[in-house]
């Protein structure tokens, strides 16, 4: 049986009760003032759906208020089932694929994609800095954004600066920076990552500084065909693996992104990489649960 049959995936009620188990695992909370104790459901033919009250304020609220998903008018249903396309697509979806798939406007599902993405962002990595003793994260950079051939008079096209921290075997942590230089790169690099760790980069000389600031630093020169030394084990691949599948899903599936809205398409890409490990079910149960305090508005997206 397909898991898009769950009852969830079609049902107001039981997409209510899905979410109230994913969001209130303890029971309900009231958004209002944190009451946990007098919590009443609401009920009625005219009442909506999931309405609860709360007997500390006295004010009504739904699983929705305080999340990514509040005064939305599409059915709860169909976030779940956005959830779980967004969840499952390997290099992602487009807004236009959820207009059709999920038979809402263009708009509705471009504000509802990056909604999510939203939902994706701080819940991508929970875990704190990189590495640690005895393990490697490597760090590269690469540029995102359209070909001059592509435009009808040849312009540069302004392109994007996206810096990517990958632990081996591990998590994935991606910025965009307005340029990459060793003053910009030198805060990311001993936040993010555990000065325990070894580092591995290009031969950039943007990182010999701060690299000595780490238990070692690895290099492999690019600029003379070099991406592999000693054995297998100084090279920067799994950091160019994660930019070959984000570069063809930007370009791919979405074509353009805009400067401003680059971080919420890095934190989807970081969020699918740091649970690839999990079912599609459980990952798109993992960005429900991050909807929570991430009130987002159309005018101030």
């Amino acid at each position: 049986m397909s898991v898009l049959s769950k009852p969830y995936f079609h049902d107001e009620a039981a997409a209510f009760a899905k979410l109230e188990e994913i969001v209130w695992p303890n029971g309900p909370i009231c958004p209002h003032c944190g009451g946990r104790e007098r919590i009443y459901e609401l009920k009625g033919k005219s009442t909506r759906q999931g309405l609860k009250k709360c007997g500390h304020c006295r004010k009504q609220f739904t699983v929705r208020v305080g999340t990514v998903f509040e005064s939305s008018h599409i059915p709860l249903h169909k976030w779940f089932q956005a959830a779980y396309l967004m969840a499952s697509s390997k290099k992602g979806i487009s807004a236009h694929q959820l207009h059709r798939t999920l038979e809402i406007t263009y708009k509705s599902a471009w504000f509802m994609a990056h909604r999510l993405r939203e939902a994706m962002r701080d819940n991508s990595d929970p875990m704190g800095a990189l590495g640690g003793q005895n393990k490697v994260v490597e760090a590269d950079e690469t540029y995102v954004g359209g070909k001059a051939k592509n435009r009808a008079y040849k312009e540069p096209p302004k392109k994007e600066a996206v810096v990517s921290l990958v632990e081996r075997d591990g998590r994935v942590k991606s910025f965009h920076l307005k340029t990459v230089t060793a003053k910009t790169l030198r805060p990311i690099l001993v936040t993010q990552i555990d000065r325990k760790s070894y580092l591995m980069t290009d031969e950039s000389l943007v990182y010999i500084k701060t690299g000595e600031e780490f238990a070692g630093h690895g290099t492999v020169n690019h600029s003379v065909d070099e991406y592999v030394r000693h054995g297998s084990f100084m090279h920067t691949n799994t950091v160019e693996s994660f930019f070959s599948l984000l570069k063809r899903g930007l370009h791919g599936a979405y074509h353009h992104v805009s400067q401003q809205h680059l971080k919420r398409y890095l934190a989807e890409f970081d969020f699918r990489h740091n649970a690839r490990g999990v079912s599609d079910a459980e990952r798109s149960e993992l960005i429900l649960r991050g909807i929570g305090g991430k009130r987002l508005v159309y005018e101030g997206i």
